[in-house]
């Protein structure tokens, strides 16, 4: 099974342990990948089990970019702080294009995490009156 990563800005953690938190049960599903600090407030916090990889500028941006390019990673979760500059914005951005590159969805904010969790969330039936499963049998 492919695996999820979660990456979060400094000022954006505390918006990804909730969003985590509440969708706790879809990401359960999933082997998940995280950069450092992100890994450890996941598997404190939240409670899932977390590979952790390297900080964000130290290489665990680079480290998830690679993953996606061995088609390693099912989608990335990446809660940026738009309002700050980061020291590693090259590996940032060249996760950015390996995701697009590679057709993996990234979610940058609450709302687009939101979207794709719901995708990524198992479907449940619709209708289930047994007149439409006997119609559908026939």
């Amino acid at each position: 099974m492919r695996m999820l990563a979660l990456i979060a800005h400094d000022h954006k953690k505390v918006d990804l342990v909730a969003w985590a938190t509440y969708n706790r049960d879809t990401l359960a599903r999933f082997p998940l990948i995280a950069t450092g600090h992100t890994a450890r407030l996941v598997r404190d916090k939240v409670g899932l089990e977390v590979e952790a990889l390297l900080s964000g500028p130290e290489g665990g941006d680079a480290q998830i970019a690679a993953r996606v390019a061995t088609h390693g990673v099912e989608a990335v979760f990446f809660f940026v702080d738009p309002l700050c500059a980061q020291p590693h914005d090259p590996d940032i951005r060249a996760l950015l294009r390996v995701c697009n590159v590679h057709n993996v969805p990234l979610a940058m904010n609450v709302a687009t995490a939101d979207l794709v969790i719901a995708g990524l969330a198992p479907c449940t039936p619709l209708v289930t009156a047994p007149e439409v499963t006997r119609a559908l049998d026939a």
